[in-house]
């Protein structure tokens, strides 16, 4: 029996009965695509020497560090698509707790900026990610085009799972 017999390779072959199953594939996708980039993250950052991390306070961080300016709450929530905003605060102590973050203010309005420390961190991070995921990406072929491809459809595809959600909390 040759494996494309078997249908799509779905989680759940329930939702793949549609009259979209490729979206269960790509669903399939995301749950372990997923759970294996925040796997990376969180050992990524603790090879950088910040084992105490989880995944979303590295990206975090990151999103901190990016541009090297503060950035507010708010913002960050809706960089990283988080809606829950007490994660994102909690997270921020966290991090200014281990000095990778330093607390500011705008006017009214409370901000983060990177320490040097956290730079740091950003930066090795950034080095172990060169050598260790990308030289694996390009060594498998895969191009540049096909990654920005993926990279749209994927935020469309987040588009559409955000305006699904609104509807299911109105329904």
């Amino acid at each position: 029996m040759s494996p494309s017999s078997f249908g799509p390779v779905v989680s759940s072959a329930h939702l793949a009965q549609s009259g979209f199953p490729q979206v269960s594939e790509l669903e399939f996708g995301l749950i372990i695509a997923s759970n294996a980039f925040n796997r990376w993250v969180v050992r990524a950052m603790s090879a950088a020497g910040y084992p105490e991390l989880s995944s979303l306070d590295v990206l975090i961080l990151h999103s901190v560090y990016h541009r090297d300016r503060p950035k507010k709450l708010a913002d960050i929530c809706l960089v990283l698509n988080v809606e829950d905003t007490h994660i994102v605060n909690y997270a921020i102590k966290k991090l200014a707790k281990a000095g990778l973050v330093e607390l500011g203010r705008a006017g009214k309005e409370k901000t983060v900026a990177a320490s040097t420390l956290g730079a740091q961190a950003c930066e090795k991070y950034r080095e172990i990610r060169e050598d260790l995921l990308l030289r694996g990406i390009k060594d498998a072929g895969v191009e540049a085009e096909q990654m920005s491809r993926l990279a749209a459809l994927l935020r469309l595809m987040s588009g559409q799972y955000d305006q699904a959600a609104r509807a299911a909390t109105a329904f």
